[in-house]
């Protein structure tokens, strides 16, 4: 069997960039964002001790504003549509 980038297989990569396209829709939706905004989703699994884990990254970038950066303490596959709610109105 033949792995991809550390270790992800083909199906793994194509779950993941589902998982990540269906965030970026409800990022979208929940803050009301123009078509220009870019939404950029990511899973950073940390090794230290002091973090949490698994966390997934949102970043959102508007043209004329500045950069804001959401952080959910859980995998992407596990962060539900409410549970993403309650992050973004959190952290805005």
């Amino acid at each position: 069997m033949r792995l991809g980038l550390f270790g992800k297989g083909a199906a793994d990569k194509a779950k993941g960039a589902d998982t990540a396209a269906r965030i970026k829709t409800d990022v979208r939706a929940l803050l009301a964002l123009p078509e220009a905004a870019a939404i950029a989703v990511n899973e950073i699994l940390c090794a230290d001790p002091a973090c949490p884990g698994t966390e997934t990254v949102i970043l959102v970038m508007t043209p004329g504003e500045k950069t804001k950066a959401f952080k959910a303490q859980m995998a992407m596959a596990e962060l539900t549509r409410e549970a993403l709610a309650a992050v973004l109105a959190a952290e805005s």
